[in-house]
């Protein structure tokens, strides 16, 4: 029976590997190294690098590896965190065994997933050949709840680290919140925000360089963490006991729940939520409402894209100040007010994945350029009632760059009293158009 490498002490264990490397083909390991301190390494990851003869890696991570003696004193290491660089190392390395560090687990926000994209594109078209074989590693969401003794299977996970998010609306939503902090975002910006919006109350536990010697752990309300200062390297798990159980994910929010003033225009509940089935909206999409009008499809879309962002484009003023009361009856914080006539006013947002033209005022034409100009894949959906405005909308969906036209006629009929009886009202029809980019680049 073959002994495994693992369980032999240390020197047959490299002995056992450089026999590996003789008999075996090229192999590139990525190797999630943990928190940070070394001892949240796996046997596996630590047998990784001590048989690479090439070790990539972030300057943090390539030091704590050598002060640990997992690098043998022959390899060669190299300071890279860029994708394209290491790429680049790795095909013009003779190295049979290197190994590319990463900080936490390679599947949890790791620059590990674009990386074995790359070396997996390049081993298929025979431009590499290696085997790339993935080591997870111990994530800061595990190591957390493991010390706070509470499971994880339930948490819903947001990074904070180098992006835009919306904690206010994914704490409103989940009972359970797990936030990556850093950059720009500091653990102490979430619990501002969350006291901010009313969410003060509830309990939050911050980890600050966890797994290292100094390592702490902050438990209290946002309200009491917002005062304090945490580092870089912080995480947050969040307990909400009354998340919002919201008709976000059954759209179709009633009429009467809108701030209204009897002369803008809304589109209707019915419609409502097929505009929003025909988006097919994400939790982290980022959406542009054009003509938002009152903004009750930016308020059902900020719902349902709860960790994404929603930016209403409106120029009317009337309409901008319900836009504005809708936002606050509802508590969106990822709900964005822009005022300005589109195209002009779409200038400078973030890039969208999706849009909504619910009023065009005659630039439907231009509303589309930008919005293919920003992303090339977006997903348009937009409503016309008048005949005009459909022959427009027809041939700015099924131009060149567009795909997957799909348009649709709705007939809405609601009751009303007449006497003791009750009769069917017809609606205006409304038709609703969508389609999305073909990324001709």
């Amino acid at each position: 029976m073959a002994c495994s490498a693992a369980r032999l002490p240390h020197g047959r264990r490299e002995q056992v590997m450089e026999r590996t490397q003789d008999t075996e083909g090229r192999r590139i390991y990525l190797v999630g190294v943990g928190m940070g301190a070394i001892g949240t390494l796996t046997l596996a990851g630590r047998d990784a690098i001590a048989a690479s003869a090439l070790v990539i890696g972030a300057p943090r991570i390539l030091a704590a590896a050598a002060d640990a003696g997992l690098i043998d004193v022959d390899a060669t290491r190299i300071e890279a965190v860029r994708t394209d660089e290491i790429v680049r190392l790795l095909t013009e390395t003779d190295a049979t065994r290197a190994s590319v560090l990463f900080s936490g687990d390679i599947g949890f926000y790791s620059g590990a997933t674009l990386l074995e994209q790359r070396l997996s594109a390049l081993v298929e078209s025979g431009e590499l050949s290696a085997e790339v074989q993935a080591i997870p590693g111990i994530s800061s969401l595990s190591y957390l709840c493991a010390r706070l003794g509470v499971p994880w299977q339930d948490a819903y996970v947001v990074s904070l680290h180098g992006r835009l998010g919306n904690p206010v609306g994914v704490v409103q939503t989940h009972e359970k919140t797990f936030f990556l902090t850093g950059g720009a975002t500091k653990a102490q910006d979430v619990c501002r925000d969350l006291a901010g919006a009313g969410l003060g109350h509830v309990r939050v536990c911050a980890g600050e360089r966890l797994s290292y010697p100094d390592e702490r752990l902050v438990r209290g309300t946002a309200a009491e963490l917002a005062t304090m200062a945490f580092d870089d390297l912080a995480v947050l798990l969040v307990l909400n006991p009354h998340p919002i159980r919201r008709p976000a994910e059954a759209p179709g929010i009633a009429d009467d729940a809108f701030v209204r003033d009897g002369r803008t225009p809304m589109t209707k509940q019915e419609v409502r939520a097929l505009v929003v089935s025909k988006l097919r909206l994400r939790s982290d999409s980022v959406v542009w409402d054009v003509g938002a009008g009152t903004g009750s499809v930016s308020v059902e879309a900020a719902f349902a894209a709860s960790a994404g962002q929603v930016y209403a484009v409106e120029r009317d003023e009337a309409a901008l100040a319900l836009l504005e009361k809708n936002r606050e009856r509802f508590s969106l914080t990822n709900l964005h007010i822009v005022a300005g006539v589109a195209p002009a006013a779409l200038r400078g947002l973030p890039v969208p994945d999706r849009v909504f033209v619910g009023g065009s005022a005659g630039g439907l034409d231009g509303i589309v350029d930008a919005a293919l100009a920003a992303n090339p894949r977006v997903r348009i959906v937009a409503t016309c009632v008048t005949l005009e405005t459909v022959g427009t909308a027809l041939a700015a969906f099924g131009r060149e760059g567009m795909t997957g036209l799909e348009v649709i006629q709705v007939g809405i009929a609601r009751s009303r009293e007449a006497g003791p009886y009750h009769l069917m009202a017809g609606q205006n029809p409304v038709y609703l158009f969508s389609a999305e980019g073909t990324d001709a680049s």
